[in-house]
Order: C-alpha cells, then structure tokens, then sequence
C-alpha cells in the first residue's frame, strides 16, 4: 500500500520560502517605486534596486536562521528535560502518557496498555510526539529555512530590478506595479497549489497586501519630492 502524502511535510520550506520570495518582490519593487518616484535617470533606481535585493536577502537568510534557531533551543531544552524525567521517574511519565491517551477518547485500560507499549518501542519519541508536540515532519530546521527564504528572496526580487534595468524609466512606477502584481498573483497561485490551500483565497490575500505596500511607498516618495537624477 502506497503511503499517503500530507501537506504538512512541507510546511518548514515552504513557509519560508514563499515568505522569501513575497518579501523579496514587495520590499525590491517598493523600493524602486519610492525611488523612481523622485528621480528621473536609470541609475539611481537600479542601484537601490540592487542594494535593496542583496541587503533583504542576506537580512532575510540571517533574520530566518535566527528565528528558528531559537525555536531549535527550545525544542533541545524541552527533549533534555523530558529524558531526564524519564530516567529519574519512569513510572511518573508513563501515567502522564497514559492520561494524555486518556484525554483523547482511549479507555483508561487501553491508554495505559498503549503507554506501556509505546514507553517499550521509544520512550522520548512517544513523549517528543504526543506531550511536547515535537516530529520529524514539523520539527525546527534553522538551516533548511535560512537558505531557503534567502534563496527565494533573490529569486522574487530579481524581478523588479531586472524591469528596473530593461523598461522605459518614465512609467516605470507603473510598470513596477504592474509586473510586481503579476509576481504576486502566480506566487500566491504557486503557493496555494503547494499547500494544498484555495488558490482565489492566497492571490486575493497577498495582492491586497502588496498593493497597499507598494501605494504607501509610491506616496512616500512623491510627498518628498527629492530629485535624485
């Protein structure tokens, strides 16, 4: 019988990797816009553009690695605690197991059946699991997240700068609008088709989102009204 395969399993990178690439287009292609809004050259544009991609990348792989390594820590603390406990009073932690097997709709009789048996198979893991919440499906990868929303933030804000370079530099506030949009719609698409989610319910989510980021920084610039070209 073929195994059946859960969403959840990729729940660690795709969470960080979509938050990658969203933040990669939003924070690349705002910033363009609040530049191009006070600058009338090329040059000044792309080179915030590009500041702006490098600077969110490596802030964004950093801010990830950081983040979930302290949810790591916690995850390390709470699994040294728990062995312990099982070394220092087994009998303690297997009426704990039993009662949480208990409180799931078991009888009393099967749940302490079922905690004797599992205490027997994997002591830790069945507490990791079923008390503390903790399995190698949701568990804590600072690595796998840092590269991966790093990675993907370059990947979504390559984009704008790459429009940035190549489009006409008088409509390009709109132009970054315009394709930043775009980005965001196939992202959510891309996203909710991975999740498993509603497709209609992500685009319409980070679009909204996205439009008032970009209108917030478009204002910005014209409100300063600097000349930068």
């Amino acid at each position: 019988m073929e195994k059946e395969q859960h969403y959840l399993i990729r729940s660690g990178w795709l969470r960080a990797s979509i938050l990658g690439a969203n933040d990669g287009i939003l924070s690349t292609a705002s910033i363009i816009i609040g530049v191009a809004a006070a600058s009338s050259t090329r040059e000044p544009i792309v080179l915030a553009g590009v500041a702006g991609l490098v600077a969110g990348a490596l802030s964004m792989a950093a801010g990830e690695y950081v983040s979930v390594s302290s949810q790591t820590d916690i995850e390390t603390s709470d699994m040294e605690r728990e062995k312990k406990e099982l070394k220092e009073t087994p009998e303690a932690e297997l009426a704990e197991l039993a009662l949480i097997y208990e409180d799931r709709g078991l009888s009393p009789q099967l749940s302490q059946e079922v905690a004797k048996q599992l205490t027997a198979h994997d002591a830790l893991g069945a507490h990791a699991r079923d008390e503390l919440g903790i399995n190698s499906i949701t568990r804590a990868r600072p690595m796998q997240a840092a590269l991966a929303s790093g990675a993907a933030f370059i990947f979504g804000g390559i984009l704008p700068v790459l429009a940035a370079l190549f489009l006409p530099v008088e409509p390009m506030i709109y132009w970054q609008y315009g394709l930043a949009t775009l980005f965001l719609v196939t992202l959510g698409a891309v996203a909710a088709k991975a999740g498993g989610s509603s497709i209609k319910k992500a685009v319409l989510r980070i679009t909204f989102w996205g439009t008032i980021a970009m209108g917030v920084t478009a204002y910005i610039g014209h409100l300063f009204g600097i000349s930068l070209g």
